[in-house]
C-alpha cells in the first residue's frame, strides 16, 4: 500500500509539471497507471493566471472558457493509434483508444471513459440547448459533451474537443 501511495504521489507531481520532458513522462505513465489510480480524484485548483501560463490560447479557450474547436480541425479526431487520451490540462487518463469510434462529427468520439469518476457531467443550457457538458474530474476542464446517440454497448457518444486532449500512444 505504501508503495502505491508513493507511486501515485510521484505520478501526480510529474503530471502537474509544466516542462515538456516531464509531461511526456507523465503521459506515458498514464498508459501504465490508468487501471491503478484510486477510485477518487484529487482536485487541482489553479487561478486563471496559472491556467493561462500553462495552456496555449486555444487550450485555455476550450478547457477554461468552455469553447469549442471547429469540426475536423483538431489533431486527434481521426487518430487511429492505440493508446490513452489524457486531459491536456492535468494529464488525467480519460479515454482509451478501444472505446473511440468514427462518429462523422469531426471531433474525437468515445462510447465510455476509462473510469466513470474521471469525467463529470454537467447540465448545459447555453445557447438555448439542453445538453450535457463533460468536464475533467481533476481540473474541471471543459472537454466537450455527451449525447445518447452512440454505439453499443453504452449508446453514448462522448464528443470531445481534440485540443482538450493529449494522446499517449501505447507501444507494442
Amino acid at each position: 500500500m505504501r508503495n502505491l501511495i508513493i507511486l501515485m504521489a510521484s505520478f501526480l507531481i510529474t503530471a502537474c509539471s509544466n516542462s515538456n520532458n516531464q509531461k511526456d513522462v507523465a503521459v506515458s505513465q498514464a498508459v501504465v497507471l490508468a487501471d491503478t489510480i484510486p477510485a477518487t480524484v484529487i482536485k487541482i485548483m489553479k487561478s486563471d493566471a496559472e491556467w493561462k501560463e500553462q495552456l496555449s490560447e486555444k487550450e485555455y479557450h476550450v478547457l477554461r472558457e468552455a469553447g469549442t474547436e471547429r469540426a475536423f480541425t483538431g489533431d486527434l479526431w481521426d487518430n487511429k493509434k492505440t493508446g490513452v487520451y489524457t486531459c491536456a490540462a492535468c494529464d488525467l487518463p480519460l479515454f482509451a483508444s478501444d472505446t473511440k469510434f468514427k462518429s462523422g462529427t469531426g471531433w474525437p468520439s468515445f462510447w465510455q471513459p476509462i473510469k466513470p469518476l474521471y469525467v463529470e457531467e454537467v447540465a448545459d443550457y447555453s445557447y438555448g440547448w439542453n445538453r450535457v457538458e463533460v468536464v475533467c474530474a481533476r481540473c474541471d476542464g471543459h472537454l466537450g459533451h455527451v449525447f445518447e446517440d452512440g454505439p453499443p454497448p453504452t449508446g453514448l457518444r462522448y464528443c470531445i474537443n481534440s485540443v482538450s486532449l493529449n494522446f499517449a500512444e501505447q507501444k507494442p
